[in-house]
């Protein structure tokens, strides 16, 4: 069962959508969401702080989601991370699941969405 205290990293160059899953994830309960406006900001707030999960845009400029996801592994980090895109091709699915993604979320998105996805990664709640 997922502790809802967890902290939780919500990385998007694009503020309405950080304010979204921010929104989505305060509805479902989770009260500690930080948010990040590039790879590069994540990066060091992931370095400031431990975080019980990262939700992360792929799209996004100088370093992309993917990027991110690879640079978060290559440091040993296992934190639970959610992809979000617009991406649903399959070879994108491939790339990052051998990136060691632990889910994907197509958008668009809803709240029932969300939960499904974090119920998958971490169990009923």
């Amino acid at each position: 069962m997922i502790d809802r205290n967890i902290s939780i990293l919500v990385v998007d160059d694009f503020q309405t959508m950080t304010q979204l899953m921010k929104y989505l994830l305060l509805s479902l309960g989770f009260k500690n969401v930080d948010e990040a406006r590039d790879g590069g900001t994540a990066l060091t707030k992931l370095s400031e702080k431990q975080y019980g999960l990262i939700i992360s845009d792929w799209n996004m400029e100088p370093i992309s989601g993917l990027d991110l996801l690879k640079q978060v592994r290559a440091q040993g980090n296992k934190v639970p991370f959610i992809m979000v895109t617009a991406e649903n091709k399959t070879e994108s699915v491939i790339e990052a699941k051998q990136a060691g993604v632990t889910n994907y979320i197509v958008k668009p998105y809803n709240a029932v969405t969300l939960k499904s996805k974090l119920v998958t990664v971490f169990g009923d709640f």
